[in-house]
Order: structure tokens, then C-alpha cells, then sequence
């Protein structure tokens, strides 16, 4: 269950994690700053990733083409590194069941904002 983290996020999110999603990297590691979505993507299904980013444009991709890498798609707003690895941790369980997934193709995560205390 490794993760190839989108420049959108930070990379500091994949030592984050490191212990739910072995193997996880983020872009930057792999040399793909500012690469074209062609190569993430291909690199992504060459490499075994599922590919975790907060913009829509690898969902909408994943819907048109076969045997696509999967999408885990964050959605709700800018977010730091601590609460997109909260999100992570707390579906890790929905994670794992559409990785294993032979017909899912994008899970959708909300990021809920958080409640300010006065």
C-alpha cells in the first residue's frame, strides 16, 4: 500500500505515514517536481503506486482510461501536514479495501475543518 504523494501536499507527509503505507514518496523524491500529470501518472503504474493528491485532475483521468493507477483524492481545502496524516490514519481500513479493489478506481477523502476554540 505505498502512496506516490502529489507536489500539492508536503513531503514530509510520507515519513508521516511510513507506518500504515511502506514504501510511500512524495514527488519530489522520485525526481517528478513540476512533471506533467503523463508522467506521474505512468510512473505511478509503473511503480505499483496509488497516486494521493488534492487536485481532481487524476480522478477525472482515472475514469477514462483502463488499468489506471488509483486515486486517492483529498478533498476540503488546504490542510496541514498533521491533519492530511489524520485523515490517512483514520482510513486506513477504507484504504486497504479499495487498494484491494479490483473495480474502484478513486476514493474520495474529505478533510473536515476543524473547529475553532474560543
Amino acid at each position: 500500500m505505498k502512496l506516490l504523494i502529489d507536489e500539492n501536499l508536503s513531503p514530509r507527509l510520507a515519513d508521516t505515514i511510513e507506518d500504515l503505507y511502506p514504501g510511500s514518496r512524495h514527488i519530489e523524491e522520485c525526481g517528478l517536481i513540476s512533471a506533467s500529470d503523463d508522467i506521474i501518472w505512468s510512473f505511478a503504474r509503473s511503480n505499483g503506486f496509488a497516486i494521493l493528491t488534492k487536485d481532481s485532475d487524476f480522478s477525472d483521468r482515472g475514469q477514462l482510461e483502463a488499468n489506471p493507477p488509483k486515486v486517492i483524492w483529498l478533498r476540503g481545502g488546504n490542510c496541514t501536514t498533521a491533519r492530511a496524516n489524520l485523515v490517512l490514519r483514520n482510513a486506513y481500513e477504507r484504504i486497504r479495501r479499495f487498494l484491494e479493489s479490483e473495480t474502484e478506481t478513486c476514493l474520495i477523502l474529505f478533510i473536515q475543518r476543524q473547529k475553532l476554540r474560543s
